[in-house]
């Protein structure tokens, strides 16, 4: 017997619906495995090593290895709160401040006391013997020396205290979006649908999907170590592909009861066109994911596997359990109807107000289509001047006052700020020590700040340190160019000549970024080019048509172009800045147009593929091409601004967030998946088919019949 996987929608969906009890109850049974499966296996965690690439990964190795890496530390900053900073005041402050923290749990040592070139302000600087410890005994005793010195601003930042704020304000806005999506999605689902259950289910399914991957990644994470942002991009991805599939779904199963099947009927070929396109689009998601992998980076790895996780268990839930359900609801999923949504949904027929908007579109292809691709042009043009960098301290909320305390710290204290570290290793220190002195002299002239700077060596004095501070922002483009003058020039310079035995890496923060950087550009064609590839092979394999790839791929590049210009505009040129209350860093979060790329051509081919699936079931049953465009997108056009509305709301509460990356997030996802799905699937797309005509559907070998007169009718 052969095998075809075009059938296992369809095969799945009539199992399920004969045996519907069998279906729920083993879909509840792996529900419950995965998330027992949680409670009893440790999830294997990304280590810090495991972050670090080129040679600014290879010099903190070096650095650790040899002892040399500086401890967890705080800093707490004591000036004026106005004028000029009174010097007795400040010391009996500092001198408070040191007797209180060293009496606190988890510190190992109050330094010197640390004036500004200035004078203006003085900086303690407390070491910590963990990075792990609680922050707010630390908290508590600054603020006891500020409720005793009202005249000083006395305020503290460091390892501990910024990284738990940072993971709080976190774990606060997600949340907050969380409680306000969920009700959001209720909501637009009731509007869909107009009664309850009907509108439950694609929730419902979307968050069992979530809640078994979530099970199932802690056993996977001990072959590919989970990062702590997975879990928000498995219910991210998990609720979106979740709740698309089941309205899919529902829709062509209600559309064929209205039309007088039985339930069991209509389950049956809502799996065969529906259930179809979701096995197709599931694949070109996980496809489109997978394309992280192509970038060899510990957090996208991560990423990826948890987010293809998550939509295979949606695809499989909405081919199995969901048919079961619509069997053994039948007409009780219609139930219990919200009076005035449901005439509502009743009233207005599908296509109604898309076919209306289709009409020109189809009668004038070429003007909609140059229009159209002039806009989008326009909007796509700004993302050739993006500028990428690391998140950093500009891209914090300014709100958090750890936050404002660094900030002032580093203006106080340029030395606290962005600094290169150079390491030598394999000759003595007797050796290594001049060539380093050497360089900081050479590095001064070269616009480091370099006064104070010492080098350190390691107890078996086999491997040395300097750090060059350096007086500019990370994200500073004079920073980047410090960087690769110490590489380039300065650095070989001084320690070539240390002989075949003796080796050298520059690191840091400013390195650091520029190696991720470097990196990403030179992997970002690669990532573009796999996704695009591979969703295109997809597509010509699913609908045997290598123009519908081509047209696949041609928009997913629009589409991405749209999101990347759009993130520039906003973020690194500051257009809205206001409007979503945030300061431009002139610059997009590196990580970021990666995370929008390949969820955004993974959701906007789920829509491609549902309505090219139904036109092409439309071209078989003998309708012109012209009129199984325009009818095809007319059908599913309801379908499609229903799940767009969804994924829309949800990605605008994101941009409403306070965190920096989750406003690019939102904002460049909402924003894309919108233009998406009215723009590009409604004129866009419509215009190139019918441009196209029948080029673009080969026919099938058996001939289905011909569509009645009445039926061609309905697209005139």
């Amino acid at each position: 017997m052969s095998f075809s996987l075009s059938a296992v929608p369809t095969r799945a969906a009539r199992w399920s619906a004969t045996h519907p009890w069998r279906a729920i109850g083993a879909w509840l049974a792996f529900v419950a495995i995965a998330v027992a499966l949680a409670a009893t296996v440790s999830t294997n965690e990304v280590e810090d090593a495991d972050y670090r690439i080129g040679e600014s990964g290879r010099a903190e190795a070096l650095v650790e290895r040899a002892g040399l890496d500086a401890p967890p530390s705080e800093s707490v900053l004591v000036r004026a709160r106005s004028g000029e900073l009174d010097p007795a005041a400040g010391r009996a402050a500092t001198a408070e401040l040191a007797d209180r923290m060293r009496t606190v749990p988890g510190v190992a040592d109050v330094g010197d006391v640390v004036p500004s070139a200035d004078g203006t302000a003085l900086l303690v600087p407390v070491e910590l013997t963990s990075d792990e410890i609680d922050a707010a005994p630390l908290l508590a005793a600054t603020a006891a020396v500020q409720r005793a010195h009202p005249d000083l601003e006395v305020a503290q930042a460091g390892d501990v205290t910024i990284d738990e704020a940072i993971n709080e304000r976190v774990g606060e806005d997600l949340h907050s979006a969380e409680f306000i999506s969920l009700p959001i999605t209720l909501v637009l689902m009731l509007l869909a649908f107009g009664a309850l259950i009907a509108a439950g289910l694609p929730v419902l399914l979307a968050a069992t999907s979530v809640a078994a991957t979530i099970g199932i990644s802690a056993p996977i994470s001990w072959l590919v170590p989970a990062e702590s942002t997975v879990l928000s991009m498995i219910v991210l991805i998990g609720m979106a592909v979740g709740v698309d599939y089941s309205l899919f779904y529902l829709k062509r199963e209600r559309q064929e009861r209205a039309a007088g099947r039985t339930t069991l009927d209509a389950v049956a070929i809502a799996a065969e066109t529906s259930g179809h396109a979701i096995l197709v689009s599931g694949g070109a998601v996980i496809a489109a994911l997978a394309g992280l992998f192509v970038l060899s980076d510990v957090t996208f790895d991560s990423l990826a596997t948890g987010a293809i996780l998550v939509v295979a268990v949606a695809v499989l839930g909405s081919i199995t359990v969901l048919p079961a359900l619509l069997v053994k609801l039948g007409r009780w999923a219609d139930r219990p109807r919200l009076p005035l949504l449901w005439r509502l949904t009743r009233r207005v027929p599908s296509g109604t107000v898309s076919g209306r908007v289709l009409g020109p579109v189809v009668r004038h292809p070429v003007v909609a289509l140059v229009v159209s691709a002039a806009g989008l042009l326009a909007l796509a043009v700004p993302a050739l001047g993006m500028k990428t960098h690391q998140a950093s301290i500009e891209t914090l909320p300014a709100d958090i006052p750890a936050v404002q305390t660094l900030r002032a710290i580093t203006q106080e204290f340029p030395a606290e700020g962005t600094a290169a570290q150079v390491v030598v290793t394999g000759v003595s220190s007797g050796a290594a020590r001049p060539a380093l002195e050497h360089l900081v002299a050479a590095a001064g002239g070269a616009g480091f700040a370099t006064d104070g700077v010492q080098v350190r060596t390691s107890a078996d004095g086999d491997t040395s340190v300097v750090d060059l501070p350096l007086p500019y922002e990370e994200a500073d483009d004079r920073a980047t160019a410090a960087i690769e003058r110490l590489r380039a020039t300065l650095a070989p310079d001084a320690l070539d000549r240390l002989g075949p035995d003796g080796s050298w890496a520059v690191g840091g923060g400013a390195a650091e970024s520029l190696d991720r950087n470097d990196l990403r550009e030179q992997r970002m064609p690669w990532l573009l080019g796999f996704v695009l590839l591979l969703t295109m092979v997809m597509m010509v394999l699913a609908f045997r048509s290598v123009l519908l790839g081509l047209v696949s791929t041609v928009l997913n590049l629009a589409s991405v172009g749209v999101a990347f210009g759009l993130l520039s505009i906003v973020f690194q040129h500051g257009v809205g800045a206001d409007l979503l209350d945030f300061t431009s860093p002139g610059f997009v979060i590196e990580w970021i147009p990666i995370f929008v790329l390949v969820v955004l051509v993974g959701l906007s081919m789920d829509y491609h593929v549902f309505v090219l699936s139904r036109i092409r079931e439309l071209v078989d049953r003998g309708l012109p091409a012209r009129d199984a465009v325009h009818r095809g997108i007319a059908d599913t056009a309801g379908v499609i601004t229903s799940a767009a509305a969804v994924m829309v709301s949800v990605f605008a509460i994101f941009a409403t967030l306070s965190m920096m990356e989750m406003k690019m997030m939102g904002v460049g996802l909402a924003a894309a998946i919108l233009i998406d799905a009215t723009v590009i699937r409604l004129v866009v797309l419509p215009a190139v088919l019918v441009l196209l005509g029948e080029r673009a559907w080969p026919r099938r070998a058996r001939p289905a019949a011909v569509v009645p007169a009445r039926e061609a009718a309905l697209v005139s």
